[in-house]
């Protein structure tokens, strides 16, 4: 397994603005011939994320892009817990990409039939696939304080052991319904990517950062790549705790 490439910005802005020139960067390397199937997360750094690569994506070729979603609540689009409509509200209305190119997942359908919908729509979509799962060129994270990613929950061994491409996941204090990539579909990624920011995060970002041996209680710590170091994209109060050495 290899060491996780740590990457640490003085702000949020900054931090955002390196992915994006990073996610232009790869986009701009994938050629007219090829599709760069990405797979996003929802939150409030995402947004920041969004906001300024709609800013700076003028000149983006992203007829070649394709776009799904980590996970998303069992609401409707329009609804403002949707991962997708914030991601349209942010960044899709504001660029030039094609409806055909956005595959999202469809919240407000039955959670059971929608993930065997879209753990379909995934194969078919996806040429690239091993195992039969589907690999994404790139899959951007989030990181929740209690150490949940997409919407896979500590705790939670029935989703953290599925097999699946998709399952029904359940917020443990809310209780409610969410459709998820599973851990096998994540860490078949050739990119891995967690975008993390504010001091909030700090604690858990060390106790998986930090603590080699105990960390694996977090679905977050789970998320591992046989192809290219995790990357960690975080700022200043993010990686506040970690260990210099």
């Amino acid at each position: 397994m290899k060491n996780p490439d740590i990457k640490i910005f003085n702000s949020p802005e900054k931090l955002v603005q390196a992915l994006c020139d990073s996610f232009i960067q790869m986009i701009s390397k994938t050629g007219q011939s090829n599709t760069l199937h990405v797979a996003l997360s929802g939150g409030s750094t995402p947004r920041v994320f969004f906001e300024h690569l709609a800013h700076v994506g003028n000149n983006v070729p992203w007829q070649n892009v394709h776009f799904y979603w980590c996970d998303e609540r069992c609401v409707p689009p329009d609804h403002p817990d949707s991962n997708f409509g914030m991601t349209k509200k942010y960044l899709l209305d504001k660029i030039d990409i094609s409806d055909q190119n956005l595959h999202r997942i469809h919240g407000e359908k039955d959670p059971t039939v929608e993930a065997e919908r879209y753990s379909h729509h995934l194969l078919e979509s996806i040429t690239k696939q091993e195992k039969n799962y589907p690999v994404f060129e790139w899959i951007i994270l989030g990181l929740g304080e209690d150490g949940h990613t997409a919407s896979i929950f500590p705790g939670q061994e029935k989703i953290i052991r599925s097999t699946k491409i998709c399952a029904v996941a359940e917020h443990p204090q809310t209780g409610q319904k969410r459709i998820t990539l599973t851990l096998p579909v994540i860490n078949l990624a050739d990119r891995i990517t967690f975008l993390v920011s504010g001091k909030s995060k700090a604690n858990i970002v060390a106790e998986i950062l930090n603590n080699k041996k105990i960390n694996m209680i977090y679905p977050a710590a789970m998320v591992q790549s046989k192809q290219n170091p995790i990357e960690w994209y975080l700022d200043k109060e993010a990686a506040t705790l970690l260990k210099s050495d």
